[in-house]
């Protein structure tokens, strides 16, 4: 795997693919700037070697080309801190401004570049643009792998106009690839998946996949329903995708042909209403009532999932438990980040997917009791599903 690491960039301008794309309140300030910090290492590395750093992010989805609130002009002031030394930003990512900044900086100076989703071409993969943006630097590193499974232009298309020895992963990059292909390719046993979120829909590829490969599989989330009422169950106004139901019949019959271990809530917290302050109760998943619906797992489901948990020594976790964003539904959550903790403490292997899970053991406290944290949702989502992610697949060739 060729990284920063295996190069020295004394005297080198590199362009680096960061995602810069953190939340912003009312007065543009950065309300979490973790994926700012995960980026430093890399940053630093460059301009500790004598080399010069010019960094690319988008910010946001604009669709109608620039929008000052989506300018990344917002994050100079807290990225120079960062730093300790100040920023240069540039109002536009390519033409003759960016151009002529990029050519005079000096070993140990930083440039910011202006949105890259300012310009339609970046998310076309427009191969012009891409060269553009190449002919700023002399090295390329990709250290978003938040977008690696997008073939942007900054992700994927500026890879092509570097040799294989000037194109590389920052140090981000390189730690989530090293840590997806542990858990797919060399899992140790028993290797326990836990899959939550929503709707099946949205994990119906990761969870047919991770059943060529896990020992247990646990189900959580607004999906569990959906298996409910497969099994011809009662689930009142709980979520329910009633065309996937056949398809959440076919994974359960998947999963006892594989000998796969399907772990499905047994309990659920029943709110009268999607509220936070909703009234509420524990019911077992076997008499729900018709007015309600489930919006976290219960007691007793914690028990099982946990029990399972602790004897695992792999777990790949993705999607919450429950509502957790409001605290009357977030237990569940909360109890199943507590048990990959302590599994974690007990030797397993434990990468936390991204997303909603990665808010989740940021927001309870858990992320520095876990293996690894990933950066990317979609893109971690998209590889488990064993899709290629272009990102990747520009730089290892």
């Amino acid at each position: 795997m060729n990284t920063v690491a295996n190069h020295s960039f004394a005297g080198q301008r590199a362009i680096v693919r960061v995602d810069f794309n953190v939340p912003l309140n009312a007065e543009f300030k950065i309300t979490d700037d973790n994926r700012i910090r995960a980026a430093l290492p890399t940053i630093n590395k460059i301009l500790l070697d004598g080399g010069s750093v010019i960094l690319m992010s988008h910010l946001g989805r604009p669709k109608e080309g620039p929008a000052d609130k989506y300018s990344l002009r917002h994050l100079v002031a807290h990225l120079s801190e960062l730093l300790g030394r100040p920023v240069k930003f540039v109002t536009d990512c390519i033409g003759e401004e960016a151009h002529a900044a990029a050519t005079a900086l000096q070993a140990g100076e930083v440039l910011l570049l202006e949105n890259l989703r300012f310009h339609k071409a970046e998310e076309k993969g427009d191969p012009a643009f891409a060269q553009q943006l190449a002919s700023l630097a002399d090295i390329y590193v990709n250290d978003a792998f938040g977008t690696a499974h997008r073939a942007h232009a900054s992700t994927t298309i500026i890879a092509h106009s570097f040799p294989a020895d000037k194109k590389m992963f920052g140090f981000l990059m390189a730690a989530e690839v090293a840590n997806a292909y542990k858990v797919a390719k060399n899992p140790a046993r028993p290797f326990t998946a836990i899959v939550g979120g929503a709707k099946v829909s949205d994990k119906i590829l990761i969870i047919e996949k991770l059943m060529d490969s896990v020992d247990a599989l646990i189900i959580g989330g607004g999906m569990t329903y959906t298996f409910l009422k497969a099994q011809g169950k009662t689930i009142g106004q709980s979520l329910c995708e009633e065309d996937k139901i056949d398809i959440a019949k076919e994974l359960m019959a998947k999963a006892e042909a594989k000998g796969v271990k399907l772990l499905l809530p047994t309990d659920s917290v029943v709110a009268e209403k999607f509220a936070a302050d909703a009234a509420h109760q524990i019911i077992s998943n076997d008499q729900l009532p018709e007015i309600g619906m489930g919006l976290d797992i219960g007691p007793a489901s914690i028990t099982l999932f946990r029990e399972q948990l602790l004897q695992s020594k792999t777990i790949l976790w993705n999607g919450p438990m429950g509502v957790f964003e409001m605290e009357a539904f977030a237990n569940g959550t909360k109890a199943v980040a507590q048990a990959v903790a302590d599994a974690t403490a007990n030797g397993a292997f434990s990468l936390i997917g991204g997303g909603d899970s990665a808010a989740a053991v940021n927001q309870f406290g858990f992320a520095s009791q876990v293996s690894y944290v990933s950066t990317g949702g979609g893109a971690l989502l998209e590889f488990f599903e064993g899709k290629v992610l272009p990102g990747v697949a520009a730089i290892e060739g």
